[in-house]
């Protein structure tokens, strides 16, 4: 019986995302175009992009993230409610792209878990209609109602290291000694 129900909840869910859009830079761009009609997100279960992060379970990271709104990604993603996913959509949010400075964040995954990377500089809408797709099948075969996927050691091992890197989010980058640290690394001093 559980595992029925498990199953139904976890169709229930992968059908039923609500994405977030955190775009910073072109690929919003693609995000938005992902977002028309043409392409129809409707019938993947996520159509409808919210920009309150306790309605949503699925962060799009579209674009650089700089220094100074680490903090914001960092506190909005811990404003989201469990099961929550996230995906990296293009080079720049991925791994900095060829903004190789101080001041660009290369790969959002040194700070919140990410699930699905999405290549590409900008990368097309049916390039992020395929990581939904990718993440729809992993949330179908994880499971939801008896907490599997929060279990795996990768997740718990970056969730523990990340709770720790973070601490409290102030609001101000320069008071972030995690950030400092990076920065420091980065321009080699």
């Amino acid at each position: 019986m559980v595992s029925r129900l498990d199953s139904l909840a976890n169709w229930c869910r992968k059908n039923s995302l609500w994405p977030m859009p955190f775009a910073t830079a072109c690929c919003g761009i693609e995000l938005m175009a992902t977002g028309a009609s043409k392409h129809d997100l409707a019938r993947f279960g996520a159509e409808v992009f919210r920009f309150s992060p306790r309605q949503c379970d699925l962060m799009i990271v579209a674009g650089r993230v700089v220094m100074k709104m680490l903090p914001v990604l960092q506190r909005i993603w811990q404003q989201m409610h469990e099961p929550k996913w996230c995906i990296s959509m293009g080079a720049c949010a991925s791994t900095g792209g060829v903004f190789d400075t101080y001041a660009v964040v290369q790969g959002i995954d040194r700070f919140i878990p990410v699930d699905m990377y999405v290549p590409g500089c900008p990368p097309r809408p049916e390039q992020l209609i395929q990581a939904i797709i990718d993440l729809q099948d992993k949330i179908q075969a994880e499971g939801t109602i008896t907490g599997r996927e929060f279990d795996t050691a990768s997740r718990q091992f970056r969730k523990r290291a990340l709770v720790e890197a973070a601490g409290p989010v102030p609001l101000d980058a320069a008071r972030n000694p995690v950030l400092q640290r990076q920065l420091a690394s980065s321009s080699g001093g």
